[in-house]
C-alpha cells in the first residue's frame, strides 16, 4: 500500500476513534447526571477529555517515532509505527471512558493539558534559540582554533585569500597570508544601520504621531495600510531600487558638490533600508501612542497646555518605552539585512567612515563564505560562524540595553506620576 494511502487511512481511523470517544463519553456522563449523580464537570467536558486521551497519546507516539527515525537513524516501518499509534489511541479511548465518573474533575484535567501544551510551545522557542546558539558556538570554536580571537576582533583587514588550501593540506601554497580582521565588516554594518535609523526613526515616529494625534479617521484608515505595504515589499526589489535609482542620484548630487562617490556606496542602501524599516517603527509607535489613556491628554489640555505641549510632555514620555522597543526591533532588522547591501553597496570589506564609498556588512560576508565552493573545513567557511556569533552577541546586547532603558523610563515616569 502506498505511503500516502497509509497516512490517509491512519488519519481516518484516528478521527473515527476521536468521534467515538467524544459521543460515548458524553452519553455516559449524561446518563450519570440523569440518574441523579452530582458531577464535577459538564458532559461535554468529559467528552473532550476522552478525545484528548484518545488522540493525544497516538499523535505523541507518532511524533516520537518520527523523531527517533530522523535524529537517531533508526528504521521503523511506517505501518508498524502507525499501527502502534492506533493501539495506543484505543487504549486511551478506554481510559477516557473509565474516567467518566462523578468524582473525576474533567475540567481541571483539560486545563492541566492545555497548560502543558502552552508550556511546551514556550519551551520550543527557548530550546530552538539554544540549539541555534550551540550550533554557532561549536563551529565558531573550530574557527578560533585556526585563527586568533584577538586578531579577529581587532584586525582591520579582511582577506581570506587562499585559506581554503589549508583544509586541503596545502597551507604552504599561500593560506598563511589569510587575514580575518572583522573590524571593517562590523564598521560597515554599523554605518549602514546608522544611516537607516537616521532615515527611519524620524520619519516613522513623526508619521505615527500624525496618524495617532492629528489625522482624521478617514485619512488614518487609508494611510496606515498603505504605509504598512512597504513592509511587504521583497528586499530584492528594494535592492534594485537602491542600485538603479538611489545610487546614481547620490553620485550626481555628490558630483554637484564636488565630491567623489562610488556607484556602490553605503549611503544608498542605508537610505533604502531606512525606507523599508519605516513601517516597523510607525506601526508599533502608533499602537503605543494610541494605548496612552485619553484621560492624560484631557487632563493636560485642561491645565492649559497646547496640543503640541501635550504630545511632547505627556504622550511621548508615556509611550517612550514602546517607541524604544520599536526602534530596537528596527535596528535588529537592519543589522540582519543582506540583499540590499549586496546589490547597492558591494562586497568589498572597506574600513572607512565615508558613506560615499563602497563597503559591506557582516551578513553579506556570511553569505559569501557559505555559498562558495571552498571546503567546509576551511577557515573562510568557518569564519561565517564566528561572524554570526559576534553578531548574535551584539544583537543580544542591544536587546539587553533596550530592556534596561525601558525599565528606567518606566521608573522615571512612575516617579513623576507620584
Amino acid at each position: 500500500m502506498p505511503t500516502n494511502q497509509i497516512y490517509l487511512l491512519f488519519s481516518g481511523v484516528l478521527l473515527a476513534l476521536g468521534l467515538a470517544a467524544f459521543f460515548m463519553a458524553r452519553a455516559r456522563a449524561s446518563r450519570l447526571r440523569e440518574n441523579g449523580m452530582a458531577m464535577y464537570a459538564q458532559p461535554d467536558q468529559y467528552a473532550w477529555f476522552s478525545v484528548l486521551t484518545t488522540a493525544g497519546p497516538a499523535v505523541l507516539v507518532g511524533a516520537l517515532g518520527a523523531f527517533v527515525m530522523l535524529l537517531i537513524g533508526a528504521e521503523i516501518p511506517t505501518l508498524y509505527l502507525l499501527g502502534a499509534s492506533l493501539v495506543v489511541a484505543t487504549i486511551g479511548l478506554l481510559v477516557g471512558l473509565m474516567q467518566v465518573r462523578p468524582t473525576f474533575h474533567a475540567r481541571q484535567a483539560i486545563e492541566v493539558v492545555i497548560r502543558a501544551v502552552l508550556a511546551t510551545a514556550a519551551m520550543v522557542s527557548i530550546v530552538t534559540t539554544l540549539g541555534i546558539l550551540l550550533s554557532i558556538v561549536f563551529e565558531a570554536l573550530r574557527f578560533f582554533q585556526m585563527q586568533s580571537f584577538w586578531e579577529f576582533i581587532t584586525g582591520t583587514t579582511w582577506a581570506p585569500g587562499d585559506s581554503f588550501l589549508a583544509a586541503a593540506g596545502r597551507a604552504d601554497e599561500g593560506a598563511s597570508a589569510a587575514q580575518f580582521g572583522s573590524v571593517p565588516l562590523f564598521a560597515g554594518t554599523f554605518i549602514i544601520t546608522l544611516i537607516a535609523m537616521l532615515v527611519a526613526i524620524p520619519i516613522g515616529l513623526l508619521a505615527a504621531i500624525y496618524m495617532a494625534e492629528f489625522a482624521p479617521t478617514r485619512v488614518r484608515t487609508l494611510a496606515k495600510p498603505v504605509l504598512e505595504v512597504l513592509a511587504g515589499i521583497p528586499t530584492v526589489v528594494y535592492g534594485f531600487f537602491a542600485a538603479i535609482t538611489v545610487a546614481p542620484v547620490i553620485v550626481d548630487v555628490a558630483g554637484f558638490f564636488g565630491l567623489d562617490a562610488s556607484f556602490n556606496n553605503a549611503l544608498a542602501p542605508g537610505i533604502v533600508m531606512g525606507i523599508m524599516i519605516i513601517p516597523f517603527i510607525s506601526s508599533l509607535s502608533d499602537d503605543v501612542i494610541n494605548a496612552v489613556p485619553d484621560s492624560m491628554r484631557q487632563g493636560s489640555l485642561a491645565l492649559g497646555m497646547t496640543k503640541a505641549e501635550t504630545i511632547t510632555s505627556v504622550v511621548l514620555p508615556a509611550a517612550i518605552p514602546g517607541i524604544i522597543s520599536a526602534s530596537l526591533l528596527a535596528v535588529s532588522r537592519a543589522l540582519g539585512e543582506t540583499m540590499i547591501v549586496v546589490m547597492a553597496a558591494g562586497m568589498r570589506p572597506n574600513l572607512t567612515a565615508n558613506p560615499l564609498e563602497d563597503m559591506t556588512t557582516v551578513t553579506v560576508r556570511i553569505v559569501a563564505a557559505l555559498t562558495g565552493d571552498q571546503e567546509f573545513e576551511s577557515a573562510e567557511t568557518l569564519s561565517a560562524f564566528a561572524l554570526g556569533l559576534v553578531l548574535f552577541v551584539v544583537t543580544l546586547t542591544l536587546n539587553m540595553v533596550s530592556v534596561i532603558m525601558i525599565r528606567r523610563f518606566r521608573e522615571k515616569y512612575r516617579a513623576n506620576d507620584l
